[in-house]
């Protein structure tokens, strides 16, 4: 690997690269099978067990499910020519800046018509949601009942009524839109994102800040903060939620006010097997595909018809059942993109000061 890189930073180097890639790619293709990568644990197991599987039964062709994801490796891949993934699951932000960086290959939508089931917050024109999660609102059952804890942002945020440390997640990722709807702003008000509505994110941020004990930057820290009792609320992903709440631990959490959001499929830029990316793309988005994820409960299904053959319990627990969805902002990641990016030096003051 060593001396591919050197080969590469000379002027004859990236010559051959390019010959390599136009005329090496059927060959290269022959010689691996097709290969999907996710970030692992829960989540990996999921898409292999819903998708990947099924579909190499069905249809006979190997994929191979590797992890984790790693976006400088993808764009090493990409830019060297010799890409060695086929469809990666990532955050959504990345199908932005992967699609600014020239890193991925727009999706042909003829070619996945099974994407017309999903809500258009989760189509983009070089990616799209597959499953689904959420940064929800959790509690701490000693501190507050499971059945009269806070149910919004602005109860988040009231620390009269709801007394004892809060946790936040370290980037501005999430924040802005808490923030927003803790001031009152309506949930389809939040985007697009403006200076006015940056200016007052901050200034509610600044109003939490005293209270906000634990800054998250891994989404085990909530769950075992809030069980343990050094939270007494925080803010969570869902998945981590609905898994220790299996286990017991004196711990709730609710979708009201909840921000949905998704795990994004993308193709890298220059796959050998970009047709069978999207094939395997458009079957991930079928009912039968969708509804598996049911009984995996972590991570729930992206397309709202799959929910209907859950249980009651099961729909308790799923971002996308309609009891749920309609009380929810579903994040949009082109805008997350925009604001992480543009204001994360403010961001990291204000966590400095």
């Amino acid at each position: 690997m060593l001396s591919r890189r050197r080969l590469l930073l000379s002027g004859a180097g990236l010559a051959a690269a390019s010959v390599l890639a136009r005329r090496g790619r059927p060959a290269f293709a022959q010689g691996r099978p097709f290969t999907f990568v996710s970030w692992g644990g829960a989540l990996s197991d999921a898409e292999k067990n819903a998708f990947m599987d099924p579909f190499a039964e069905k249809t006979g062709k190997e994929i191979v499910n590797t992890s984790p994801t790693a976006y400088a490796k993808l764009k090493a891949m990409v830019q060297s020519g010799y890409v060695e993934w086929d469809l990666v699951t990532v955050g959504g932000r990345f199908v932005f800046e992967g699609a600014e960086q020239d890193l991925l290959e727009p999706l042909d939508y003829a070619k996945i018509p099974n994407a017309d089931r999903l809500p258009d917050g989760f189509k983009a024109e070089h990616g799209l949601v597959t499953s689904t999660g959420a940064t929800v609102i959790a509690w701490n059952t000693n501190a507050f009942p499971a059945d009269s804890g806070p149910r919004s942002w602005a109860d988040f945020w009231d620390t009269e009524r709801f007394p004892g440390p809060r946790g936040l997640y370290k980037p501005f990722y999430y924040n802005y839109e808490a923030a927003l709807l803790a001031a009152g702003v309506g949930r389809d008000e939040v985007y697009p994102v403006t200076e006015e509505k940056i200016d007052l994110a901050f200034e509610k941020l600044e109003e939490i800040k005293p209270h906000v004990s634990v800054w998250w930057s891994s989404g085990a820290q909530p769950p075992q903060l809030l069980a343990s009792g050094q939270l007494a609320m925080s803010s969570a992903w869902s998945g981590r939620m609905i898994a220790i709440e299996a286990e017991r631990a004196p711990t709730a959490f609710t979708y009201e006010d909840g921000l949905a959001w998704g795990n994004w499929f993308v193709i890298p830029k220059g796959t050998p097997y970009r047709e069978m990316a999207m094939e395997v793309t458009n079957y991930a988005l079928s009912l039968e595909a969708q509804e598996r994820l049911l009984d995996l409960v972590t991570y729930g299904p992206a397309v709202p018809d799959a929910t209907e053959k859950a249980s009651p319990e099961q729909r308790r627990q799923l971002v996308m059942a309609p009891q749920n969805i309609e009380n929810m902002l579903i994040l949009q990641e082109q805008q997350a993109a925009l604001y992480s990016t543009k204001y994360e030096e403010r961001w990291n003051q204000f966590q400095l000061g």
